[in-house]
């Protein structure tokens, strides 16, 4: 077989891998689990980190706000730093008179030396919601907007099935061309590298969370040292999991069908940002792995195309054959989480496009990161963190 030919049948052979040994990672049937009403509901600290939301809160916080909980629950609002009035705003928000829970809005400074700003505004907001004695902390970020029950159905979930980390990944929102072409997609490839199935089984290795919704028993954070122990990740939902595995705790980690994230990303700078910011990261800094994710990307993503085109040019039917059934597998395995999305499955074939945009920003996130500009984030720089759990 010529060369091309190879790299063809190697791409179908990737793929028929992925669709069977990686945990079913296509699917998209990993809900919130069997839950029935416990026979008491426990306390629960809300806690949520905001800096420069003013533009989201008023779409997210009343969800909170009026969360129909049978138990005692409180919001604690983390002002970290905001120069655009999020704070009074969210005092203003929690003034009306329809507001189901109480809210208490603190601005704890700058990060101490050696935290991310988010943790350590989660530092602030959990070391208070600690002095009313919850039995468990829903951190959730600003953006989410949750259905009335969803911390009923979140706190049913963790004590029905013991669990002692429930997460649910928001749906994101999909309303302008590029949010259509490149959500779905970061849903999907996170699923791949972080497979839900292999997250969900007791005593896997595998180990994720979904930053914009975690419901975390508050002894399991303790016994974790949450969010010290993770206090310069910068992807700090797969540490806060991680630390939680390894210190003994039960995890779960699925989509979500009632909790939104309404935040926008209307232009393609916007989504570059979200995720180059911390794609190398992902990779912790190794220029041998980026290495590897580029030619992994490029003959996984980019070949099937590639090869299915060159090998009708060439008069090659082996490679075109084998670049058309990888193209076509890999087409499949995107089908459900458009669906999920409720988008058109003509996007399905568009993926190794979408996967040389998630190549080029995995790139420009390195360079950014040996420049010195590292994960930049609503006017913070973080040059060269570090996330212990990670190592």
């Amino acid at each position: 077989m010529s060369a091309l030919a190879w790299i063809a049948v190697v791409s179908l052979l990737c793929w028929l891998w992925l669709l069977l040994g990686q945990g079913f990672f296509w699917r998209t049937d990993q809900r919130l689990p069997a839950r029935s009403a416990p026979p008491d509901w426990p306390d629960v600290a809300i806690v949520v980190p905001a800096r420069d939301e003013a533009e989201v809160l008023p779409r997210s916080l009343p969800t909170l706000l009026a969360q129909d909980y049978p138990g005692e629950a409180e919001i604690f609002l983390v002002d970290d730093g905001s120069s655009d009035g999020t704070g009074e705003l969210a005092r203003a928000l929690a003034a009306r008179e329809d507001c189901a829970l109480p809210l208490t809005v603190i601005s704890p400074g700058e990060p101490g030396p050696g935290w991310t700003g988010k943790l350590w505004a989660l530092r602030e907001g959990i070391a208070l919601a600690r002095t009313r004695d919850p039995e468990y902390l829903l951190l959730t970020d600003a953006d989410i907007a949750h259905e009335p029950d969803s911390l009923r159905e979140l706190v049913a979930a963790a004590r029905s099935q013991r669990l002692d980390l429930v997460s649910q990944m928001a749906r994101l929102r999909v309303a302008s061309g590029w949010e259509r072409l490149v959500v779905p997609a970061f849903v999907y490839f996170f699923a791949q590298l972080y497979p839900f199935r292999w997250i969900n089984t007791p005593g896997a290795r595998t180990a994720a969370a979904a930053g914009g919704c975690v419901l975390l028993r508050t002894e399991a954070a303790e016994r974790a040292r949450i969010p010290e122990s993770v206090r310069q990740a910068v992807i700090d939902d797969v540490s806060v999991a991680r630390a939680v595995r390894r210190s003994g705790g039960r995890i779960w980690l699925g989509l979500a069908e009632r909790v939104d994230s309404v935040r926008p990303y209307p232009r393609l700078v916007d989504l570059w940002r979200m995720v180059s910011r911390s794609a190398y990261a992902q990779l912790r800094h190794n220029p041998l792995l980026l290495l590897g994710t580029v030619v992994g990307l490029a003959l996984v993503y980019l070949a099937p195309p590639v090869t299915l085109f060159a090998g009708l040019l060439r008069d090659d039917p082996v490679a075109g054959w084998a670049g058309a059934l990888a193209w076509l597998v890999m087409a499949g395995t995107y089908v459900p989480m458009l669906r999920y999305y409720r988008q058109p499955l003509l996007l399905a074939p568009l993926l190794p496009f979408t996967a040389l945009l998630y190549l080029l920003m995995t790139v420009d996130s390195a360079v950014q990161h040996y420049r010195g500009r590292g994960a930049a984030w609503k006017g913070r720089t973080y040059a060269r963190p570090e996330a212990s759990p990670d190592r």
